[in-house]
């Protein structure tokens, strides 16, 4: 009878540790989730404290409805001369302010485009453009090159190559262009020193086929539905609406000279799943455990029985 309790003790306690168990993924769990995709007006992280003081020129002011300027002149990834008017006046197009040196936020905001794109059923040069243009006046036609091959391939659609455009310019026309988009960067050093990297924060655009910014979507990911919904009401040039301007910095962290700076949220993510997962485990463990514990034990009880009844 003591073996017969001892099971019964060891059931209720594993019904319990299964409704903890639930009860913590249930408060983990999405929060995990919804800090790895980021639907309509969602961002990667929220509002950062200690900012740093450079981060103060940093920042995505959302112009709406404005026109850009499209006789700037850039130069595209095959090395020509070519005008922001070039890309418009058909269709729709997603614009992604970044530079190809970036050693963080940029790759991550460029993968997260091409991840949703790979979900959307309207086609890279004849349903709308994507049009990358670096921040970076030192940059030229190569690195764009390496970049456009880069991001076909990870896209899968090589015949799409002519509504990929990876541009540079100078200065001037940077300063042009990201005036008129609001989007507000700085020069910092990098860690030799120079001022060879940029604090900014993330986001893109899409522009109307007459030019017009028609929505801001922040963070590094991206969902397919809205990106799509927002590429066919620009395409009836029709402007969207202000979404929440909680923004992902792209900062550097020099821990030699006390720094104080941002990383790619990621890594936070990542944190936070390992978590879910070690917690998982562990639990799987002692679910086990208890189960053999009381499994062993059933033998044990049915020759007891069988003794006191005979």
């Amino acid at each position: 009878m003591q073996d017969a309790a001892r099971i019964r003790t060891i059931a209720r306690n594993m019904g319990r540790a299964v409704l903890a168990g639930l009860i913590l993924c249930s408060i983990m769990l999405p929060r995990a989730l919804f800090a790895q995709v980021s639907s309509y007006g969602d961002k990667q992280m929220g509002p950062v404290n200690d900012q740093p003081s450079v981060l103060k020129g940093v920042g995505i002011a959302q112009h709406l409805n404005q026109q850009l300027p499209l006789n700037l002149a850039f130069t595209d990834d095959a090395g020509k001369q070519v005008q922001l008017g070039n890309y418009f006046g058909k269709r729709p197009a997603i614009l992604a302010l970044v530079y190809y040196q970036c050693p963080m936020l940029c790759s991550e905001e460029l993968n997260g485009l091409t991840g949703a794109l790979q979900m959307v059923n309207f086609i890279p040069g004849k349903d709308f453009d994507v049009i990358v243009v670096s921040i970076d006046p030192s940059e030229g036609p190569d690195l764009a090159a390496a970049k456009k091959r880069s991001y076909l391939k990870r896209y899968g659609h090589p015949e799409t190559a002519n509504g990929w455009h990876f541009l540079t310019g100078t200065q001037p026309k940077i300063d042009a262009l990201t005036q008129v988009v609001g989007f507000r960067y700085v020069r910092i050093p990098g860690p030799d020193g120079k001022l060879t990297q940029f604090a900014h924060a993330s986001s893109i655009q899409i522009v109307t086929p007459e030019g017009k910014l028609a929505q801001y979507y922040m963070g590094v990911e991206y969902s397919p539905k809205d990106l799509l919904l927002g590429l066919d009401e620009a395409s009836s040039n029709r402007i969207g609406s202000p979404v929440d301007n909680i923004l992902t910095y792209c900062y550097h962290y020099d821990p030699q000279t006390n720094t104080h700076s941002l990383i790619v949220a990621r890594i936070v993510q990542l944190g936070g799943l390992l978590t879910v997962v070690l917690l998982g485990g562990f639990m799987m463990i002692m679910f086990r455990r208890d189960y053999r514990q009381a499994h062993d034990l059933k033998p044990a009880i049915h020759a007891h029985e069988s003794k006191v009844n005979g």
